[in-house]
């Protein structure tokens, strides 16, 4: 068969002969370094494709978009970094005991859990601006409560108030901006999102010992208040605009965000064909999710935030402080040493994402995190041999911090970079929802249990941690695929495996 093209809406595809491509009533969507086809018969991918094919211009609005929705990211972080180093001071000033504390800590995963439940359904019903927005709302209310509580009544109301909208946030963020970003860049721009978690957290971490607890949580407002004007001045994103049928603003967005004087054509042909095609393979309801075409998808997207959570992120976030004077180190040196290592490699992960690409980056975070336990139970073994708190306390701040600089290096952030691309939009609502409920109900299991487990046995709940992510890397080396420079639709097709 020769070369031909096929018209498809304003723009022509270039389509190829291929032994692997079947001859049906189909049309072919040239799809980065692959054809993605959508016919009759199903879907097909072959492995050849264009790499000469023009790449979507970064333009102003897409980095101010995407700087926009991360401001949400950077309220999520700092809600997350809060509780350790404001611990002493809200335990002093309000009189409340240690228990109470613990309430107010793991509570925030209470209600990000609801949040969770939400926020797939929330985003596609009313949108990605408008679900950004209305998790501002929740979280504002939740800082300003914290910062104004006398008793620990209000603490608690306000930290699962703030949970509620870090749960929204978790979801409609990352996709987003995975929905409005050229392919060849998306890896970078949508690692903002873990970058200002990271960043949130690592402020928290910096500045929380050395100013008042009320004022922390003041600071944590002023991301939302930013961010709730801008989001006027942001597009929808065009592939909920196309999977809602708004035909007329999902052009006009798509143009916006890649420039008056670029052809949208191809993309937007791409888009739309495959959101009709989905539509008409599947519905787009929470059963849906579980039919066979979708069950890699989602093993690996529920797979990475249960190696994430179970690895004992919360564990080491929610109680550094407890972790670092149990081991007779400074808790407020710690935090700090911690926080200024998390800015560094989660920096270092922006400028690797794109380079380096995804499974790459888990892998070694993954090892990291997984050495960074041993560590740190090795240091509460040697504690117990009496060996000196020197020696178990230079080696508690090796492990925590090794621990959670590799953890902010890729698996803190990467596994929402890749749920943002691997779900098809019929059913990333629902998909979305279900993994960040996993998440949040991860957070508060590890986050609840800590303090048990902590007193049964300090190194053996490290060394649990630990085995958690060396069963990780295992998963990540045979299960998780690499998204860097291909387009959603060409994912989510191969995820599919049609």
């Amino acid at each position: 068969m020769e070369e031909g093209r096929v018209p498809l809406l304003s723009s022509s595809i270039t389509v190829k002969s291929a032994e692997n491509i079947r001859l049906t009533s189909s049309v072919s969507l040239k799809s980065g370094e692959s054809f993605v086809r959508f016919g009759s018969e199903g879907l097909l991918i072959s492995d050849f494709g264009d790499p000469s094919s023009e790449s979507s211009p970064i333009t102003f609005k897409v980095v101010f978009s995407s700087l926009v929705a991360v401001c949400g990211s950077y309220v999520y972080g700092h809600a997350v970094g809060y509780s350790s180093p404001a611990q002493a001071g809200i335990m002093d000033d309000l009189g409340i005991t240690s228990k109470q504390y613990s309430v107010f800590s793991s509570i925030l995963t209470v209600g990000a859990m609801l949040g969770a439940v939400m926020s797939g359904r929330v985003a596609d019903f009313v949108g990605r601006r408008a679900a950004m927005g209305i998790s501002q709302f929740f979280c504002i209310f939740g800082w300003l409560s914290i910062m104004l509580a006398e008793s620990s009544l209000w603490l608690d109301i306000g930290r699962f108030v703030l949970g509620c909208g870090i749960g929204l946030v978790s979801y409609a963020v990352p996709i987003y901006v995975a929905e409005i970003t050229p392919r060849n860049v998306r890896g970078t721009f949508t690692a903002l999102n873990p970058l200002l978690m990271g960043f949130g957290q690592s402020f928290a971490f910096l500045f929380g010992p050395l100013i008042n607890w009320r004022i922390l949580a003041l600071i944590g407002i002023i991301p939302g208040v930013i961010q709730l004007p801008c989001l006027f001045f942001i597009p929808e994103s065009p592939r909920w605009l196309a999977k809602v049928g708004k035909m007329e603003e999902f052009e006009t967005s798509l143009q916006s965000i890649r420039g008056e004087d670029f052809d949208i054509s191809q993309e937007a042909a791409e888009i739309e064909d495959y959101t009709n095609y989905l539509k008409e393979i599947s519905g787009d309801g929470i059963l849906s999710l579980f039919q066979r075409k979708y069950a890699r998808s989602l093993i690996v997207g529920v797979g990475l935030i249960v190696f994430q959570r179970f690895g004992g992120v919360y564990g080491f976030l929610f109680y550094a402080s407890t972790i670092f004077e149990s081991a007779g180190f400074s808790s407020s040196i710690g935090t700090i040493i911690a926080g200024v290592v998390q800015i560094i490699t989660t920096t270092l992960g922006l400028i690797l994402i794109d380079r380096s690409g995804r499974r790459p980056m888990l892998l070694v975070s993954t090892v990291g995190a997984c050495v960074g336990c041993v560590i740190t139970a090795m240091a509460f073994i040697f504690k117990d041999l009496n060996f000196g708190t020197e020696v178990t306390g230079i080696l508690v701040l090796i492990g925590v911090v090794g621990y959670l600089g590799f953890l902010q290096l890729g698996l803190g952030g990467i596994p929402w970079i890749i749920m943002s691309e691997i779900f098809p939009i019929n059913i990333k609502g629902p998909a979305g929802s279900l993994v960040i409920l996993v998440s949040w109900t991860g957070s508060w299991i590890v986050s609840y249990t800590f303090d048990y487990l902590f007193e049964w046995s300090s190194a053996g709940t490290f060394f649990l941690y630990g085995v958690v992510c060396g069963l990780g890397v295992l998963f990540i080396a045979k299960l998780v695929p690499e998204t860097k420079g291909r387009a959603l639709e060409e994912i989510q097709a191969s995820m599919m495996g049609e």
